[in-house]
């Protein structure tokens, strides 16, 4: 093995040691942490990779592309003395590309000479601004308990098999692509979708690119695609490109970037994965004892900043193993996150969709995005009322399912007649039917009117003056 300096880098033939995507490589003098580095075998095929440790006399490569094909003396490794690049430009939406950044729909190489670091730059607290702007989804379960604001990072927490990619499209398309409430675009350009798959299907990918086609919104959208039969340890890489031209989207044109990325569970068992192989000491259910970081590394890449117009909102999704959401990856992903939109099996096999189950959900920024001059003045009462009854019509539900309906009082009875026309009426609509926020409010008006006047303990007396369409109205 020996080391030599060659135009471009510091080149090294021969590796120390080979561990599934893992490559060691001794010798090396003066290379960086997150360096990026150009591997060709012995027959002079090229792939890139990244410096994960650094050691007096060491250093621990992650191969983008495996390490299938690679040999101990036959593999060179120069290093180009710089992060990981990729180009940024307008041009690159309605385009398609790997996980690493590179095109394959067949079109060229972005026309650009800005290229930015994957890894991005921390936003300064002080420069950021406070999400208050209300995106109408069109969906009332998001809309009217759950509501989404430009800037916010959501997730949706799902299970598998459950409709979560159905869910996402419809924001997506009904969304107006991140327009505020009541605000038309001015202009189409001011708005684009980055969307990110990490470990997904064929069928799911071409799913979501059929949705933004027939949406109009595919000459808007930047796809980046690790299937599930690409190499997994570029799953770490692409999140990262994604919303590295997210950021120059949004902070440098101006225009208002909604960042879907899916899934998380996928690209944390990417994570863990490499973790295994380097040796690292686990954490819970084998996960790093940095996963929680290392989401935060991506989920506050999100935000509004004082210095740009633009915005990124962010929609991770994530499968919970065995629905556990006090699994490792939905458990971190809540802490860091500004809320979650749960989805519930119950609901789903009762043919519910959305199958929003909406007391587990939670935005925590909803407050600051409703009520006068952003939806309609009642709507922060209406919100609290809706919650408080249908938690406890759950009471109540369960106590039936002891003693029978025909022995409950006759208030509990409304109650348990109110929460099946809740499910079936409010959170159930289908994937084309797209409500305006006056349609949810009074929607939820006509579910609170099932009820006595004297259980509305969260609404003022003139809203129930003004709403209130109950029999002792």
């Amino acid at each position: 093995m020996s080391a030599v300096i060659s135009q471009g880098g510091q080149e090294v033939i021969g590796v120390s040691r080979i561990e599934g995507p893992i490559v060691i490589v001794e010798g090396a003098a003066n290379v960086s942490y997150d360096e990026v580095v150009e591997i060709r075998d012995s027959q002079n095929r090229l792939r890139r990779g990244r410096v994960l440790e650094v050691g007096e006399k060491n250093a621990v490569i992650q191969v983008f592309a495996g390490s299938t094909g690679l040999s101990i003396d036959g593999t060179r490794v120069r290093f180009l003395g710089d992060t990981l690049r990729i180009p940024v430009a307008e041009e690159m939406l309605g385009r398609v590309f790997d996980g690493v950044g590179n095109p394959i729909d067949g079109g060229p190489q972005p026309l650009t000479d800005k290229y930015a670091d994957v890894n991005g730059q921390p936003i300064n607290p002080t420069a950021r601004v406070y999400p208050r702007d209300y995106i109408q989804t069109g969906i009332s379960a998001i809309d009217g308990m759950n509501t989404l604001l430009r800037g916010q990072k959501l997730p949706i927490f799902s299970g598998a098999g459950m409709p979560h990619d159905q869910l996402a499209a419809q924001i997506v398309r009904q969304a107006t692509l991140g327009a505020i409430a009541g605000e038309p675009p001015s202009q189409a350009e001011q708005f684009a979708i980055v969307f990110a798959a990490m470990g997904v299907k064929h069928d799911v990918a071409d799913f979501f690119r059929r949705s933004f086609m027939e949406s109009g919104a595919l000459t808007r959208v930047a796809m980046f695609l690790n299937l599930a039969d690409d190499p997994p340890v570029e799953r770490l890489v692409t999140p990262r490109a994604a919303l590295t031209l997210a950021e120059y989207l949004a902070y440098e044109k101006g225009m208002h970037v909604l960042v879907i990325l899916t899934d998380m569970t996928n690209y944390c068992e990417a994570l863990r994965q490499i973790s295994n192989i380097r040796g690292e000491v686990p954490s819970r259910k084998g996960y790093p004892g940095y996963l929680y970081s290392d989401l935060a590394s991506l989920y506050e890449r999100t935000g509004r900043i004082r210095t740009s117009e633009g915005s990124i909102t962010q929609i991770p999704i994530l499968t919970m193993p065995n629905d556990d959401i006090t699994h490792p990856v939905p458990d971190l992903t809540g802490y860091i996150t500004e809320g979650q939109i749960t989805l519930g099996r119950d609901l789903d096999h009762a043919g519910i969709y959305p199958p929003i189950a909406v007391l587990p959900s939670l935005s925590r920024l909803m407050k600051d995005g409703i009520g006068s001059g952003r939806t309609r003045d009642d709507h922060p009462h209406w919100g609290g009322q809706l919650y408080a009854a249908y938690a406890h019509m759950q009471d109540v539900r369960a106590l039936a399912s002891v003693i029978g309906e025909e022995e409950l009082g006759e208030v509990d009875q409304k109650y348990l007649k109110f929460g099946r026309a809740f499910e079936r009426e409010f959170v159930n609509q289908s994937l084309t039917e797209n409500r305006t926020i006056e349609q949810t409010l009074n929607i939820g008006w006509k579910l609170i009117s099932m009820l006595p006047k004297e259980e509305l303990t969260r609404v003022s007396l003139d809203e129930i003056r003004q709403f209130y369409k109950g029999e002792d109205a």
